[in-house]
């Protein structure tokens, strides 16, 4: 294959994994799921679940892709609900560590159950077991050659996979 096919066909791959992943997240959205949390907020809570000692808020940023100053607001948000609390770095004296309350854990599995029987539902409706299987480990291989994201935000990420 020429490398002006190879050009294309990784573009049109992406754009065809670009669109599949936005037109789900768009469902994901509109459905009736979010017990009045918004998506992100969600995602917070998500990468917390997996932490019992939390994350420090540049962390959670670059875990859910928000900026610093966007994640304190949307910490200050969770805070307010009682869904995530700040407590002192063990580590780093000087530091302070995000992590769930018992509610904010008990949302989380609440709304996550709720996600993950949707997710499940729109890859079903267009993919088998084993085509599941392939898109999991095509995803992750994209994921673990991934250059500009920092290591342990892509290692959190592989392991709340698997788990």
């Amino acid at each position: 294959m020429t490398a002006v096919h190879e050009l294309r066909l990784a573009n049109e791959a992406w754009e065809a994994y670009y669109r599949a992943q936005a037109t789900i997240a768009r469902e994901l959205t509109d459905a009736d799921i979010w017990e009045g949390l918004l998506t992100r907020e969600y995602a917070v809570l998500f990468a917390l679940s997996t932490e019992p000692d939390g994350l420090r808020i540049t962390e959670l940023g670059d875990d859910v892709l928000i900026t610093q100053p966007g994640m304190s607001r949307l910490i200050v948000r969770l805070e307010a609900r009682g869904l995530v609390e700040r407590v002192d770095d063990a580590a780093d004296g000087r530091a302070r560590r995000i992590r769930l309350t018992p509610d904010g854990l008990a949302a989380q599995r609440r709304v996550g159950a709720a996600v993950a029987r949707h997710v499940a539902d729109a890859l079903g409706r267009a993919l088998d077991h084993d085509q599941i299987v392939m898109l999991r480990d095509l995803s992750l291989a994209v994921l673990s050659g991934a250059s500009g994201l920092a290591a342990e935000v892509q290692q959190r990420a592989m392991q709340r996979t698997i788990t």
